[in-house]
């Protein structure tokens, strides 16, 4: 038994340390192969899914080769990768580490699928420890804190995954042309590897997608329930917001690690999942949180119906085809995590619809898992499943105690006679160099003191971005709550950080005009106190190829003017416009001023070479703006703008 666990724990380990690579190669794609959007998007995807299929080699390399050979090398090179990631060195350095460590987990998978044909417990321990992990640290990896904690326990990490990949298979005694002789004493469970285990191969990779999108994100669901304290479209800091994840993680543990029913009882899992996958679809913020926790359900049941523990080989040829086919199969599954992954994606930049990805791998997934042949004689796995689960469960019920943190605005101060406002594109996190720099972005941001802050390009669970809720992280540093309202999707829009407490909100979806991406308007109202209250627009205007943002222009102002029904007023964002230009004006014309005036030029991006002036503040002729700037910093692509607005007298 204990060969088994040794490899089913150094299993969840290497898919642990693998997503941790993803999580920082993924990024990289956009913020430093694709140089802040100045890259096509075909040649991004391109990019992308080279190395997907290169790997498809990896089989008959560990064919010619040997599996145990190409095992402990790829295991090295992904080991040493994902340290070295850990000193977060960004740039082009930071792309290739990751690219080789990228390389090197999915050669070291196709070598391990290739000597183990039972993989469900070790890739849903993997899945469902990382998730755990994910969640305590805040949805902040190791691998971007870089303090001496991230150091210890990525080098724990590593070593002990070293070690176990290190030792002999736990598929001892006959051995095959594959592996090679293994002498190792083993007991009646660790027989040599049988035919099994294919199907679990082949959907390790689009159960991974549909972990990191749905099932098992904690930035997900915490999203999730922070729309469920706001209504009305748009979302608000949640309190414990990361509570739903230990019920997930538990949920899919239980599920992928016990014995599945039999009969039609075993579609339970595959209709879960497909329920889950169309609620994601259906890009609806309040419908967030059961996605996750029925994705999470049907993922864990339709692993558990791929669980085929085989019977051991009849000779050594038949171990070589059947480990052929597992690793063609793991390699061909993970193509199929990139295909999903760039599809999805993808469409944000190229504009076409792309609901069907989650909903179509959900299918492939069920598919394959309901018509897997049913096992009756089901051997016992290598931990007891209810201890497994409640194991990482427990430690996944550490992130709402630690990871938690729930700002509270105030006005017991008020009202004031001046309000301090920053307006800042934050590109999901990512500075120029590539790094998630949380630190950046808040230090250039409280350097100015803010009373209100407005976001652009706020991400809360792509996976393409690793996965972060940018947004609860940046308002924790902060210590302001916030406003989110969607625009791309339920995760990716604007939001309004106050001091102040806000309310009626309200958000206005743009035109697409042509442009891919989607836009919105997100209005709330600060309340300063003794009945003074102004109002806040926060926005991201989209423009259609080759021209302004003129029609969403038009429509801000006029829903910021009609909003703000005579209150003092503040419009700011990226709005892709610069002074004088059609679209600059539609704002100038609907009666508001150009807050920035006293500074121009104030050139906001790029953020290393300034040159285009796209970032505004616009405000109601009641307010006097004051020391306008744009101050340097390379933590996002675009500067922050700031003003100091002085209210109407009372």
């Amino acid at each position: 038994m204990r060969y088994r666990q040794l490899t089913t724990g150094t299993l969840a380990l290497g898919v642990l340390l693998l997503i941790d690579v993803l999580r920082v190669w993924l990024p990289g794609i956009i913020t430093i192969f694709g140089q802040a959007a100045s890259t096509p998007a075909e040649l991004m995807g391109a990019f992308a899914l080279g190395w997907f299929v290169l790997a498809m080699g990896a089989p008959a390399v560990v064919r010619r080769v040997g599996a145990r050979p190409v095992t402990v090398v790829a295991a090295v090179a992904l080991a040493v990768a994902r340290l070295a990631l850990t000193a977060a060195p960004g740039g082009r350095t930071q792309l290739w580490l990751a690219t080789a460590g990228l390389v090197a987990g999915l050669v070291w998978l196709v070598g391990v699928a290739a000597d183990t044909d039972r993989p469900v417990p070790g890739l849903a321990l993997g899945f469902a420890v990382n998730a755990a992990l994910h969640a305590v640290l805040d949805t902040v990896d190791l691998v971007w804190r870089g303090d001496w904690v991230a150091w210890l326990l990525s080098a724990v990490a590593v070593a002990v995954f070293l070690v176990g990949a290190a030792q002999p298979g736990q598929r001892g005694g006959a051995g095959n042309a594959l592996t090679g002789p293994v002498d190792t004493p083993v007991g009646p469970a660790d027989a040599a590897a049988g035919p099994g285990g294919g199907r679990a191969w082949l959907v390790a990779g689009p159960a991974l997608l549909l972990a990191g999108m749905v099932a098992l994100s904690p930035a997900l669901a915490r999203t999730g329930m922070s729309y469920l304290v706001a209504g009305d479209g748009v979302a608000r800091s949640p309190l414990f917001g990361l509570a739903p994840v230990p019920v997930a993680v538990a949920a899919f543990l239980c599920a992928a690690l016990t014995r599945p029913p039999s009969g039609w009882g075993r579609a339970y899992g595959p209709v879960a999942l497909l329920g889950g996958a169309v609620l994601f679809a259906l890009g609806r913020g309040d419908l967030l949180l059961p996605a996750v926790l029925l994705a999470a359900v049907g993922l864990g049941a339709c692993l558990a119906l791929t669980d085929d523990t085989g019977q051991p080989a009849a000779d050594t040829a038949s171990a070589g085809t059947s480990a052929a086919r597992r690793g063609y199969a793991v390699a061909t599954g993970m193509l199929v995590f990139a295909l999903g992954a760039v599809g999805y994606y993808s469409a944000y930049d190229l504009g076409y619809p792309n609901a069907a990805v989650p909903v179509v791998v959900a299918v492939l997934i069920a598919a394959v898992a309901f018509t897997a042949r049913p096992v009756v004689d089901r051997l016992p796995g290598p931990f007891p499943p209810l201890r497994a689960a409640a194991a990482v469960t427990a430690l996944a019920l550490l992130a709402p105690v630690l990871a938690d943190e729930v700002p509270v605005a105030s006005n017991r101060d008020g009202p004031p006679e001046r309000l301090t406002v920053v307006a800042y594109n934050i590109r999901m996190g990512f500075g120029l160099d590539g790094r998630f720099d949380l630190a950046g972005l808040a230090e250039v941001v409280e350097r100015q003191r803010p009373d209100v802050v407005l976001l652009s390009e706020v991400d809360r669970a792509w996976l393409l971005n690793g996965g972060h809720d940018t947004l609860d992280l940046l308002a924790d540093r902060l210590g302001m709550p916030y406003v989110f309202g969607p625009a791309a999707d339920p995760v990716w829009g604007d939001a309004v950080l106050s001091r102040w407490p806000v309310d009626d909100p309200r958000t206005l979806p743009l035109a697409a005009v042509g442009a891919p991406t989607g836009a919105q308007a997100l209005a709330v109202t600060l309340d300063l106190s003794d009945g003074v209250r102004t109002a806040v627009v926060s926005t991201h205007l989209q423009p259609p190829p080759g021209k302004g943002p003129v029609v969403q222009a038009r429509a801000v102002a006029d829903f910021a003017t009609r909003y703000a029904a005579g209150r003092p007023l503040v419009v700011a964002g990226d709005l892709n416009t610069e002074p004088g230009d059609e679209a600059f004006v539609e704002f100038t014309k609907a009666g508001l001023v150009d807050a920035l005036a006293a500074a121009r030029p104030l050139a906001t991006s790029p953020a290393d070479d300034p040159r285009q002036q796209i970032d505004h503040i616009f405000v109601s002729p009641g307010l006097t703006p004051g020391d306008p700037v744009a101050p340097r910093s390379t933590a996002s692509d675009h500067l922050p703008v700031a003003v100091t607005l002085t209210l109407p007298p009372r």
